[in-house]
């Protein structure tokens, strides 16, 4: 084991190029600017945080509250304000720490607004601060050059590889159920929904071809960072990564910015140099086009000036292999491991994730159901005998109301919601039941909750709910 462990060691500590890196680091942050943008730009700062009297909250994070209105203007400003630091590596640390911080924060305030790749951000986030990704083409690296080599250890690569991989793998793994399979659900829902589109939309109509576009986004999850890790293979399932991701950027713009994102990231499975020597081959190749026009200039090495086409010099001494270190390798796998153990922790629960939600967030179940219900209340005072029919919109916004009516723990959360607020008027034990029906791919509505069970004297928790129909 030890053997093993240091043989691991030496190789992710080996130094490699920080450009591919750096393009990383560039892209994170100019993405992570745009999708705070998009929040001023589509007016959802005051839609998902100011105008809602009341907010979903995740469990255990009850306590966490939006700041005012003008509060969170400026919050979303400096988030703005990061990112581009992020991007142009200045202050790297400082700017990601902060960032980081931010973007969790706002995300742990409203639990309906719930995204993957709004999550998977927030984790490589976490990871960028102990990452050097600020190394090279970064103000710190141009301020300090002596504080900055061009080389990173390759584990700095590997950790972003991973974190890119578990999104595709447990997303495939999700797609493994009869629905995607046998029935191709839920696309031929939304492909029917494109019956409207310029000369494919009755393409998109048939049946097939949503069991074409099912049995190929499952390979596609499954097998894609496979061909993305092999260096034959990588070149040509880049261009097929990238247009999968164009292809349903057309069809379900909802995913926001997830296509971009992975458009952006997985570059990072290159060469290490890959930038270096692109850049290299451009300059190569405009040097080529004016020796053609007879564009006469003084000759000039392609290898001089700012040093684009130098190689970067590595060492070939192994590194040497401190405690430290070796803890390093330790932690990054248990970290993955954990990354791996989250996507599968519903199967310690009973009945269908995709129907009862427990164990679904965080683990990249993504486009996997169309899920539609409605919920309405019934309060009753034990003491008077006196029962009122209550509907959800009367505390949250009808973008809340979407959501809450087929998740069971946010449809306990506004029974408490409910039972506090009919406290405060002065029925002191009231009991609230839910009539909450859902209709997963298509299916006829059924009860999701048991309409017999008290929701206000249910505890929200980790442990499966009993009052949950399956």
């Amino acid at each position: 084991m030890r053997e093993l462990v240091a043989r691991i060691s030496t190789a992710a500590f080996k130094p490699v190029d920080a450009s591919s890196g750096a393009v990383f680091r560039i892209a994170f942050g100019t993405l992570a600017a745009i999708a705070v943008a998009r929040f001023f730009l589509n007016d959802w700062i005051d839609l998902i945080y100011i105008e809602p009297s009341h907010h979903m909250k995740y469990l255990w994070l009850d306590w966490v509250h939006p700041l005012p209105a003008l509060g969170m203007q400026v919050l979303f400003t400096i988030l703005g304000l990061l990112a581009v630091g992020i991007a142009v590596g200045f202050f790297y640390r400082w700017c990601v720490v902060l960032f980081c911080i931010g973007f969790i924060y706002i995300e742990l305030l409203e639990a309906t607004t719930y995204l993957n790749h709004y999550h998977w951000l927030n984790l490589t986030c976490m990871l960028m601060v102990l990452l050097p990704l600020n190394r090279k083409w970064s103000i710190d690296a141009w301020r300090k050059p002596k504080h900055h080599p061009s080389t990173v250890p390759a584990l700095v690569l590997w950790l972003i590889r991973s974190q890119l991989a578990v999104v595709y793998l447990f997303g495939g793994i999700a797609k493994l159920n009869p629905d995607w399979i046998a029935e191709a659900m839920p696309l031929i829902i939304w492909l029917n929904q494109h019956g409207d589109y310029p000369i494919l939309g009755p393409l998109l109509q048939q049946t097939w071809v949503a069991y074409a576009m099912s049995w190929a986004g499952v390979t596609f999850d499954l097998t894609i960072m496979l061909w993305m890790s092999l260096d034959k293979t990588r070149r040509y399932a880049y261009a097929v990564l990238v247009m999968f991701h164009l292809i349903t950027w057309q069809l379900f713009p909802s995913l926001g910015m997830f296509h971009w994102l992975m458009i952006a990231s997985t570059p990072i499975f290159f060469h290490p140099s890959w930038p270096q020597h692109t850049i290299e081959s451009v300059r190569r190749t405009v040097a080529t086009i004016r020796q053609t026009l007879d564009i006469r200039r003084p000759k000039v090495s392609l290898s001089a000036g700012c040093g684009v086409g130098t190689s970067i010099p590595m060492s070939d001494s192994t590194p040497r292999l401190t405690r430290l270190r070796k803890l390093a390798v330790v932690a990054c796998v248990l970290v993955v491991l954990t990354q791996v153990a989250i996507p599968l922790r519903h199967w310690i629960y009973p009945g269908n994730v995709r129907w009862t939600e427990e164990g679904y967030r965080y683990s990249w179940r993504m486009m996997l159901s169309e899920k539609v219900g409605y919920v309405s209340y019934s309060v009753t005072d034990p003491k008077t005998g006196d029962r009122w029919i209550v509907h959800p919109e009367r505390y949250l916004t009808g973008m809340q109301v979407e959501r809450v009516a087929i998740d069971p723990d946010m449809i306990l959360q506004t029974a408490h919601l409910i039972a506090d607020d009919y406290r405060s008027m002065g029925y002191s034990s009231v009991s609230v039941r839910a009539d909450a029906f859902v209709s997963l791919n298509g299916r006829s509505y059924r009860r999701i909750v048991d309409p017999e069970i008290d929701l206000a004297g249910e505890t929200r928790t980790v442990l499966p709910k009993g009052w949950i129909l399956h």
